[in-house]
């Protein structure tokens, strides 16, 4: 089999992944100011940086929101375009030995997909992701520059913009330590510093996510939650999640090439003969 290369196509930003004798070759991102223009362009690059012979390629896959404005072959590339759920999927459960879980891909917004053994299944999503961080960053620190807002987090303290249960009651209540968080942004004032704030509206958005993923899973065996898309690379990932594993005693994974994982998921459609 030749190189199968996997491209998840967004709305300014593509990713792409080639995988080669089941080995994933150092996947890359492309940012244009539309999706025609950064697909060309990160299929370009991809194939030049990698030393890659058109020759060498078996199939292109496409995915992604994007992936709608391409209609014809790349290149002269055999190309096809799978479902982005499908992707987000197979992408998710690469080289791990989870049979149940539910994806949590965090996007622009987030989408939910549970998977069980073989059967793959959307089952809905939330308007809160990383354009909820880029609008509230703009507005509150004058910035949409994510590296730079969780930068400014990393010097804030979320107990001084968030209520916590011990600011309300002097001892735990059942299945809520005096650390958990009872009001995001509950306790904020106009003297909140720049580093604080960053640190609020991160955690606001992850804390969303996670819970909204935990209520996702009720009525369902499932325990595990496997992270993906541009927000699982952020530092406070890290934080916030093994503390909601605590309280709600679930499991949340952030793979390797986790911001990649669609794009993996695409080149698995093919391999796999998943497409749908």
């Amino acid at each position: 089999m030749g190189i199968v290369i996997g491209i998840d196509v967004g709305g300014s930003t593509t990713k792409i992944v080639g995988i080669n004798g089941g080995q994933i070759e150092s996947p890359m991102f492309i940012t244009a100011t539309d999706p025609v223009t950064s697909l060309f362009g990160a299929f370009g690059k991809y194939i030049y940086d990698k030393g890659i012979n058109l020759s060498d390629v078996e199939q292109v896959m496409l995915t992604g929101v994007g992936s709608a404005f391409i209609d014809s072959s790349l290149y002269g590339l055999p190309t096809r375009k799978t479902d982005e759920f499908i992707a987000n999927a197979l992408g998710a459960r690469h080289a791990m030995d989870i049979d149940q879980l539910i994806v949590v891909s965090m996007g622009t917004g987030t989408s939910f997909v549970r998977v069980d053994g073989d059967e793959i299944q959307h089952i809905g999503g939330m308007g809160i992701g990383g354009g909820t961080l880029q609008g509230l960053s703009r507005l509150l620190l004058k910035t949409h520059d994510i590296h730079q807002v969780a930068e400014l987090a990393s010097r804030g303290d979320v107990t001084r913009v968030n209520l916590q249960i011990g600011d309300i009651c002097n001892k735990a209540l059942p299945d809520l330590p005096v650390n958990a968080t009872a009001s995001l942004f509950g306790k904020t004032d106009s003297n909140a510093s720049q580093e604080d704030i960053a640190c609020g509206v991160i955690y606001m958005v992850l804390q969303t996510i996670g819970g909204a993923a935990v209520l996702a899973a009720l009525n369902s065996p499932i325990k595990d939650f496997v992270l993906i898309g541009n927000l699982a690379q952020l530092p406070q990932c890290r934080e916030v999640f093994p503390k909601m594993e605590d309280i709600y005693h679930v499991r949340f994974h952030i793979p390797l090439y986790a911001e990649y994982r669609t794009a993996i998921g695409a080149a698995l459609a093919y391999i796999n003969k998943v497409i749908m």
